[in-house]
């Protein structure tokens, strides 16, 4: 089984990118929905062990969590300390289900891939990208969103130019759907052969 690595930065259209792949049939694993179910799980006593009171009805409170750790380096890093080892373990149990179900791909849609050294847990890499005016115009009409986070966030990512000199494939978003589909569904036929090559990859 290929692990392909899905990853670009913010308003890049990642998350299009992974409901496609889901649509076409291969198993997709969302970092972010893994998060949320573990705030809501295992990782909630753990977390309101190292911040007390971030925690309601035994599920961490985002927006409380985000108020301690926001602009604190040193808070983050615990907080990652947490997390980030307990996402990657369900994501090998992701893997290990579809292995054996004997799927040919699947998608780790990681947001920080390249941020967190996860380029060394996938076979190749996805990033997808558009130019920086439609990113900024995707992001500002999110809610809540304001120049100040989108900067303090853009600060945290790899730039972008960065990740598609590392990308084995870059996916460039800023066109239309079925563009995008179709460039998704070119690289699905390439790794699972299904284009008449005979590349083992």
């Amino acid at each position: 089984m290929i692990v392909l690595g899905l990853t670009g930065s913010i308003g890049m259209g990642k998350s299009t990118a992974a409901k496609m792949f889901a649509e076409a049939g291969v198993p997709v694993h969302d970092s972010d929905e893994a998060v949320h179910r573990l705030y809501a799980g295992k990782a909630a006593p753990l977390v309101e062990a190292a911040f007390p009171g971030v925690t309601r009805d035994g599920t961490v409170d985002r927006a409380l969590l985000g108020q301690r750790v926001l602009g604190d380096a040193a808070a983050l890093k615990t907080l990652e300390a947490i997390i980030h080892p307990l996402v990657r373990a369900d994501a090998d149990a992701f893997l290990a289900r579809h292995r054996a179900a004997g799927a040919q791909l699947a998608v780790l849609d990681i947001p920080l891939l390249f941020e967190t050294g996860g380029r060394n847990r996938v076979d190749k890499v996805v990033v997808v990208s558009a130019a920086a005016a439609a990113q900024r115009e995707r992001v500002l009409s999110r809610p809540g969103m304001a120049e100040e986070k989108f900067a303090a966030i853009l600060a945290k990512q790899v730039p972008d130019a960065e990740k598609r000199r590392m990308a084995d494939y870059v996916v460039d978003t800023g066109s239309s759907f079925e563009e995008t589909r179709a460039a998704l569904a070119a690289i699905i036929a390439e790794l699972t052969g299904e284009n008449g090559g005979n590349d083992a990859g």
